[in-house]
């Protein structure tokens, strides 16, 4: 069974400027939150595991 991911932009990216990340859940046996940049798809991305993604966004926060 093959699943796409369903890619959605950040909140804080605009139309309009450069920067851009898109992101999606995988549900897959290795859960995971995906990260490109949106105007290079084919390009590289990341993958978070539930926990270090919420330490990310804790730090973020924090900073």
């Amino acid at each position: 069974m093959t699943t796409e991911l369903v890619w959605f932009k950040s909140s804080y990216s605009s139309n309009d400027g450069p920067d851009c990340l898109e992101a999606a859940i995988s549900t897959t046996s290795h859960p995971a939150i995906r990260i490109r940049d949106s105007k290079n798809k084919d390009g590289a991305r990341l993958a978070f595991s539930d926990g270090a993604w919420s330490e990310f966004l804790r730090f973020t926060a924090e900073n």
